[in-house]
């Protein structure tokens, strides 16, 4: 006993003095890996110095496009890819994919008009219902996803097919006119109205889109609803044992998007004049707005990307296309640069993932 006492005395004197830090790992970052980790943090970067490159290349090949009216033009051209873009973004956050947008979009377009001019029913009333109508159709496709466990691409992909003959089949191919909308309902029209500060034209369209932008953003990172969107895309097994519901997460997320899409379906007779089951949205709207989603920086993976973001990539798109047709040059090359920027887009979100692995 005593033999025992005296070693731990004499082992107690021997770490007098001795260093008592812990033992530490220090990884010396390069710059390129300190780039990478900033670029996972600030998704919407990537994108923004696209379109401040893209701006100052075509500011410098044509002396007219930093013109107060081409600006302008730009805005309203994407104005109704950037209220769908907010819908397809939330979609793809949570490591899905809505192609039904357009189609949503379209069919609420064509269930405002036919509301008032077949059936009577008082404008504003049918632009509720439309909007009701269009969130429904979103819900549907959040319930399959959610419920029925069903890949998002194949229920959107049928959904998508189910609307645009269903708008087509209620509508009868009729086609509302500008004139008549303007003089029995123009609440429809009522987004392609406009201001003229400083005798530049600015849609009201043009607000909306920003101001939904920039309330899901605030949507998205400041409250809990947001990060619990962000990390059922992330991992959805994590999300529901940290007491995330994941299933009414991905429904509100459809549904959200649905009316989000009804909404853009009522900017469209604004912009438009018209009320017509064949617009183009219906077909090229989900193109449309992955496209802006992917060049935007959002991962198609889930659970990374802004939505800021997104309406920096419809932004790219349409400097893109409008700058091109101010150069002089063949219009296909803006859908050439614009393949090149997807393929460009996901190569750079695949390398910014590997920060986070």
């Amino acid at each position: 006993m005593a033999s025992d006492a005296k070693s731990a005395t004499s082992f107690e004197e021997g770490l007098k003095g001795a260093s008592e830090k812990v033992a530490e790992f220090h990884e010396e970052k390069s710059a390129l890996k300190r780039l990478q980790h900033w670029l996972h943090q600030t998704p919407s970067a990537v994108p923004m110095i696209v379109l401040v490159v893209a701006l100052i290349i075509f500011g410098f090949l044509s002396e007219n496009f930093f013109k107060a009216t081409t600006l302008s033009t730009i805005l309203q051209q994407i104005a109704i890819v950037g209220i769908i873009g907010c819908a397809q973004s939330l979609v793809v956050l949570t490591a899905g994919i809505d192609l039904s947008v357009g189609a949503i979009a379209v069919f609420s377009s064509v269930l405002m008009g036919q509301f008032t001019f077949r059936y009577g029913i008082p404008a504003p009333m049918a632009i509720g219902l439309g909007l009701a109508l269009g969130t429904l159709m979103g819900f549907v496709n959040g319930w399959l996803v959610a419920k029925i466990k069903l890949p998002p691409f194949i229920v959107t992909l049928g959904t998508w097919q189910i609307l645009l003959a269903s708008n087509f089949i209620f509508s009868a191919n009729e086609t509302i006119r500008s004139s008549d909308i303007a003089a029995q309902a123009p609440s429809l029209q009522f987004w392609g109205q406009s201001i003229q500060p400083g005798g530049v034209k600015v849609l009201y369209a043009v607000f909306l889109m920003v101001a939904l932008v920039a309330i899901m953003a605030y949507v998205l990172r400041q409250t809990a609803w947001g990060r619990h969107v962000y990390a059922v895309g992330d991992d959805p097994d994590a999300a529901e044992l940290a007491g995330v519901q994941t299933k009414r997460v991905l429904i509100q997320v459809y549904a959200l998007a649905g009316f989000f899409c009804a909404i853009a379906g009522w900017v469209m007779i604004g912009r438009f004049g018209s009320v017509s089951p064949t617009a183009s949205t219906g077909q090229l709207g989900n193109i449309q707005s992955i496209t802006a989603v992917v060049i935007g920086g959002i991962s198609l993976f889930g659970g990374r990307g802004s939505i800021v973001g997104m309406f920096f990539g419809a932004l790219i798109v349409g400097v893109f296309e409008m700058g091109l047709k101010m150069v002089g040059t063949d219009p296909q090359w803006t859908f050439f640069l614009i393949g090149l920027l997807i393929i460009l887009a996901v190569a750079v979100d695949q390398w910014i993932r590997k920060a986070s692995a």
